[in-house]
């Protein structure tokens, strides 16, 4: 248990920071459901599949490769599971995914948009943008909006956003700087991205408005999982020394994306955040409507370029 988990309270709903997915969906059954889940052949991703198969649901899961993919469905996402390959920065590898979930007839009650990036030391592109960004958010949005017609009546969205959207630059997205050439940081750019995936929910819980379907981003803790590859040695040292003290297992950082994705409570709170299991305060231009409005008619010019 985590020095954070003795401290900090549990939420109203009785679930917080040392709650595990295994915890949060307990005696929830998921027969019937089929849920798709980015990312799921390592660290969070494989954890969700992990759970949510054992609770009964059908497990979609994509990866950088089939090989991958299909490896971790046969790992752990039971025998209903099907791995597809979504390589998130590759458009035609995120349109391809899209066609053959078509072709394959799988209608989807959650989308859980798990996979990313983090931190790279130095700028990177894809297609002339960002790596971050084009990886985390657009890839991301090509695959949820390509899917949109394959979501069931109540059919949910959680997009992984995370705290580092606080350190987005000020005004969120340097829409006059998506390629990083006028300057790129390593932190503020994934923050960036992060950003741009919790004003992604929010946008699709506002398009969502009048029907079932609902749109949530949450925030899984702080975790050290492959994403934190690119840190340096040093920062890497001093995040194995504080681990035990202040991070959240792998077990417990699933837990919030599997309680959005699953429990009956949320369905109320379409367009929420949530960290820890329960909805927690995002910065506050994340409820800047123009400003999540302009991301997506930027994201969809983006989409038709490439």
């Amino acid at each position: 248990m985590s020095l954070v988990s003795l401290i900090k309270p549990k939420g109203p709903n009785g679930f917080g920071n040392g709650s595990t997915a295994e915890e949060v969906t307990s005696g929830i059954s998921l027969a019937n459901k089929t849920i798709l889940i980015t990312g799921c052949n390592s660290g969070l991703g494989k954890e969700s599949m992990r759970v949510l198969a054992m609770r009964g649901a059908k497990v979609v899961g994509t990866a950088r490769t089939l090989e991958k993919a299909n490896e971790a469905c046969k790992e752990v996402g039971g025998a209903n599971s099907k791995g597809y390959a979504c390589e998130l920065s590759d458009p035609s590898s995120v349109r391809a995914c899209v066609e053959s979930i078509k072709k394959d007839k799988i209608k989807l009650d959650v989308i859980i948009c798990n996979a990313g990036i983090m931190a790279l030391p130095k700028l990177e592109k894809a297609y002339g943008y960002e790596l971050q960004f084009f990886t985390n958010h657009i890839g991301h949005f090509i695959l949820v909006t390509g899917l949109l017609s394959e979501l069931t009546e109540e059919g949910r969205v959680v997009m992984l956003s995370s705290s580092a959207h606080n350190m987005a630059p000020k005004g969120g997205i340097q829409f006059d700087n998506l390629n990083g050439e006028k300057g790129y940081s390593a932190w503020p750019f994934y923050g960036q991205s992060k950003f741009a995936n919790l004003l992604f929910a929010k946008e699709l819980a506002r398009k969502f408005a009048g029907t079932k379907k609902t749109a949530y981003a949450v925030h899984p803790g702080v975790i050290q999982t492959n994403l934190s590859r690119h840190m340096n040695s040093i920062a890497n040292i001093l995040f194995g020394m504080i681990k035990p003290l202040f991070l959240k297992t792998i077990t417990q950082g699933a837990a919030t994306e599997c309680y959005v994705a699953t429990n009956p409570n949320v369905a109320s709170l379409s367009g929420s955040y949530f960290a820890d299991c329960n909805v927690a305060k995002a910065r506050k231009d994340s409820e800047d409507k123009e400003l999540s409005k302009k991301l997506w008619e930027i994201s969809e010019k983006i989409v038709a370029e490439v």
